[in-house]
Parts: structure tokens; sequence; C-alpha cells
């Protein structure tokens, strides 16, 4: 006996989308379209996306309502935007419309979608006004909607970015939005449980996409598709790595002179790795939340340089005192020299790595990629050959 399309479809979203639209292939477009129809409309999009384009026109139009157009359309707005959650309104009418007139035709809508709001619209399409689905309940049945409708009621852009909807939706409460472009005129409505889901699963992805995990990637995703979305990063971080060893390689005569250099390099890397990570996470927040502004770069990156400063010094001192202690017990005259160098390089490159952390993301959203991905692994290799180089170069220059 073949699956219920909602059981089908709880299986399908623990996948990534090219692989749920593989999954989904062998099936008959009724039934992809019915599994479709129970997902999240996010994901919906994505995974129709996923089909040929005749396939995909096919799937379309075995949903109800035209809901598989509106999601064809709804995937050429970027990511993160309102339109890729934007759904048909299940009731829409003019203003002159009479309650005696709206509940009867409502009567077969309710039973195969949730009416929260009805939608009024003028003549050219316009949205003018919107009725709470209760307020039917107490009008009286000669009444128009114009006459009961909430007018020039708010509504969403579907070029807004997922977070600025929900800041301005946060007091509002209500269970959908219209959504409607420059003249009002009605495109359709969002959930507002669609939006804050996407958010959380937007925000989900950052975490992995800092080490070159792609967002869509999940738990159940067949072996053979993580390792050709994880591979390819993990090639371009040994790539950097080579990078990190071609510095040590250049200091060699100075590491076999002063063979206590080399039990310092993890800990200052170590060191300056997590303080650009940390720098690197409050960055990422304030992209996501709006909050980091052009014209604020230049002062996130003076707060972050002097932080490294501050905190660089600090661990510095400890690490020069252990340094100190080290070379002492190894009988090396140069002790306090080499503890003043890892002093030096180790605040020098906090301050460095500080810094970094803050403007590599902002580089790459202006360069128009994602600022997360990835960006772990490009501050690592930032961090890891900037320390390096300042360590074994001062210790070079002032003691040899």
């Amino acid at each position: 006996m073949k699956d219920h399309p909602s059981v089908q479809s709880g299986r399908i979203s623990t996948l990534d989308p090219r692989t749920a639209a593989r999954r989904l292939a062998p099936l008959p477009d009724e039934q992809i379209a019915a599994i479709l129809g129970d997902m999240h409309v996010g994901y919906a999009v994505e995974i129709l996306a996923g089909f040929e384009s005749d396939r995909r026109a096919r799937i379309a139009a075995a949903t109800p309502f035209g809901q598989g157009q509106l999601w064809i359309e709804d995937h050429g707005y970027p990511e993160g935007t309102v339109g890729r959650l934007v759904e048909i309104p299940p009731a829409v009418f003019r203003p002159e419309a009479v309650v005696a007139e709206v509940i009867p035709a409502l009567r077969e809508t309710v039973q195969r979608r949730m009416v929260v709001h009805i939608f009024v619209t003028g003549p050219d399409g316009e949205l003018v006004g919107v009725v709470a689905f209760r307020e039917l309940l107490f009008a009286r049945a000669d009444q128009t909607l114009a006459e009961i409708m909430q007018r020039d009621p708010f509504c969403l852009r579907p070029e807004t970015s997922l977070v600025d909807a929900m800041r301005e939706v946060l007091a509002r409460h209500s269970p959908v939005y219209p959504v409607c472009d420059e003249a009002r005129h009605l495109l359709g409505m969002v959930q507002g449980q669609a939006l804050f889901e996407q958010q959380s699963f937007e925000i989900s992805g950052q975490a992995g996409a800092m080490v070159g995990v792609d967002k869509e990637e999940r738990l159940a995703t067949p072996w053979p598709r993580s390792l050709r979305l994880r591979h390819p990063w993990l090639q371009v971080n040994l790539l950097t790595a080579f990078a990190a060893a071609a510095v040590v390689g250049y200091y060699e005569d100075t590491i076999r002179q002063f063979v206590v250099l080399a039990t310092f390099l993890p800990v200052l890397m170590g060191q300056c790795g997590n303080l650009g990570a940390q720098s690197l996470a409050v960055t990422l927040r304030g992209m996501t939340l709006n909050e980091l502004r052009a014209e604020h770069t230049l002062k996130l990156a003076a707060k972050e340089g002097m932080l490294g400063l501050c905190n660089g010094f600090l661990t510095g001192l400890v690490a020069a005192l252990a340094m100190y202690l080290a070379a002492r017990g190894h009988d090396n005259p140069g002790a306090l020299a080499l503890a003043g160098v890892l002093l030096a390089a180790m605040t020098a490159a906090c301050v460095l790595s500080g810094v970094a952390g803050a403007l590599i993301p902002v580089t790459m959203r202006r360069l128009g990629a994602d600022p997360a991905m990835a960006s772990g692994i490009v501050l690592s290799t930032a961090t890891d050959v900037a320390s390096m180089a300042m360590f074994l170069g001062l210790a070079a220059w002032l003691l040899i």
C-alpha cells in the first residue's frame, strides 16, 4: 500500500532539494504535486527547481489552485526573500461582495484550505482591505466587505529580505500577511510560520557554511552528494595549508637554531584562529540581523582590531612567560628575547586576526558571494600564515 503524500513529504523533507527531486522523479506528476503541497513552501520551491523545465511545468499544472505555477515564479526571487515563500490566497473578493454571498462561496474552500483572512481587491487587483474570517460571523448578511474590512492593510513586498520581514511582522501577530508589489497589486500571501521557519533554516546553515558545508546538505543527504558538496572546499583548504607550510619551510634555518619556536607555533596559531573566529561570528550575526551598514565597516574593523590588540597582549604575556621558562629549561641564553618575540608576534597577529574576521565576510558580500560560505577557511589561512610569518620573521630578524 502506498504511503499517504503527507507521510512521503515527511521523509523527503529530510533530504536536500536535489536529492529529493531525484527521489521523487519516478513518481507520477500528480503524486509529486500532492507531496510538494504538504511541504514548507520554500522547500517545495527548491525541489521543483530540481526538475527539467518540461517536467516542472507538468508538476506545477497538477497542483491545486495553481499553486505550482506560483512556485515557479517564486524561484525567480533571490534566496532569503519573501518572494520565495508566496502562496496563492484562498479567499479574494471585491469590496462590493456581500456577506451572504461570501460565506457560501467559502464553504468548499475551507474544507481544503485554512482561511484566516479574506483579501479584498479593487478592479485592477490592488489590495484595498482585509477581513478576518471571524468577522463574517458577526456581520449582517446584507453588509458588504467594504463595510467591515480593515482598509489600507499592512503588506509585505516580495523582494524584502526575511530578516526585514520578520522585524516588520514581529509585533503584528498575524498568521498570514498579504504580499503586494510597489503599486499594492496583490501577488499572494505568506504565512508567518513560513517566514520564521525559513529564516531558522538559513541561520542553521551559517555554521556549516563557514567551513565549506553547503547549507542545503541535511543529515539524510546521501554520502556521494555530501562528498561532492564538501570535497571542493577541502581541496581549497589543502592548497591554503601549503601556504602555511611554505612559511615554515622558508624559516627552516631559524627553527633549527631555536627548536623551542616550533613548540609554540601551534599555540600562536590556535590563539589567533580563535580570536579571528570570534570576530567573524559577531560580524556574520550583524549581517544576518541587518545591523551592519556599509558606513559602519571601518568602525567595526577598528573595534575588532582594538580587541585583538588587548586580547593578544594579555594572552601574549602568559605565552611569553611559558616561552621564557621553556627556553631557560633548555639553557637557551636568548630566553628573554624569545619571550619578547612571542609577545610581539601574538599581539600583532591577533590585531590582524580581529580585523580579518570583520572584513572577510564584508568583502565576500561586496564580491557577490555568500559572506558565510567558507569564510572560516579563508580566515584560518590568513591567520595561520600571518601569525607564523610574524613570529618566525621577528625571530630571524632579531635573534640571528
